[in-house]
């Protein structure tokens, strides 16, 4: 269960500046409805057109979305446009007293449609796109997300692991097959000074990953602890933690706790996911 602030339950439940400006100076449109989010983000500039004077947001997606674009149109008003256009994901996200990590892709579709709404005015009602989606090459074709866009939030936000990237952008949270080429690009921004994920994350369902974890528990665990007259079963999946009962000599001894480590652990980690980690029900 993701735990939010007070802040994120108020802005969910009392959202402000919903709605749409009449003849807006700025409009920025990100995200698509089939893939679960979409925000329209406008603001009307005051008359000497130097500060923000007001700002509206139309959302389709879930709670923290909605939070992430009603703090949006509080940061920006008040602002001019060179200071709303420092506004960062991170700053959305902390002014809300902060997002769960699989929640931070709402706050950068926040800053996004900011950006959109920037080039808008820019343009003079040319683009209604982020600057950045008019280049780079699409990765993740569930999203739509681009290298560059990956490349940015990774900077921005210290990325190091692919789950990241998939809770800040979405890349590599549907089919998965965009996941190597995630890879490649957090060690080409990370360096070789950097920490990327190493070793092999696979995207698995809930039902996949419970039956490859049974299938190596059957095949490769269990004939180990064999040899010492035990087994151990799986119980329960609650995201990456396997929760594993002991049976047989395994059960109770002295050293189950470091034989949960070496053996199970491992071999889950070996076989299924590097993220992957055990403990006992």
């Amino acid at each position: 269960m993701w735990d939010y602030s007070d802040k994120v339950r108020d802005h969910y439940i009392n959202p402000r500046n919903v709605g749409e400006i009449d003849k807006p100076d700025g409009i920025g449109e990100v995200g698509n409805i089939t893939c679960g989010d979409a925000l329209r983000f406008t603001f009307k500039l005051d008359a000497s057109k130097k500060v923000i004077q007001d700002a509206k947001f139309k959302t389709f997606g879930c709670g923290s979305a909605i939070a992430a674009a009603s703090m949006l149109t509080e940061l920006v008003i008040g602002k001019t446009l060179a200071e709303a256009a420092a506004i960062t994901n991170k700053d959305i996200a902390d002014a809300l007293g902060g997002l769960p990590k699989e929640k931070m892709h709402c706050s950068v579709m926040g800053q996004e449609a900011l950006e959109a709404s920037l080039n808008y005015y820019k343009t003079g009602g040319v683009s209604t796109a982020p600057v950045e989606k008019k280049e780079g090459t699409v990765v993740c074709t569930c999203f739509g997300i681009t290298d560059l866009e990956i490349e940015k939030a990774i900077r921005e936000n210290n990325l190091t692991t692919v789950d990241d990237v998939t809770h800040f952008t979405k890349a590599g949270g549907g089919c998965g097959g965009c996941v190597p080429e995630i890879e490649s690009i957090l060690a080409k921004v990370l360096g070789a000074g950097g920490e990327p994920a190493l070793g092999k994350i696979e995207r698995l369902t809930f039902i996949q990953k419970v039956d490859k974890i049974r299938t190596v528990i059957e095949t490769k665990i269990n004939p180990l602890l064999a040899t010492d007259g035990g087994a151990c079963e799986l119980l329960d999946l609650e995201g990456n933690t396997a929760i594993i009962k002991f049976v047989g000599h395994c059960a109770g001894c002295a050293l189950s706790g470091k034989t949960l480590m070496t053996v199970v652990e491992k071999q889950l980690q070996d076989h299924v996911s590097v993220d992957i980690s055990v403990r006992e029900g």
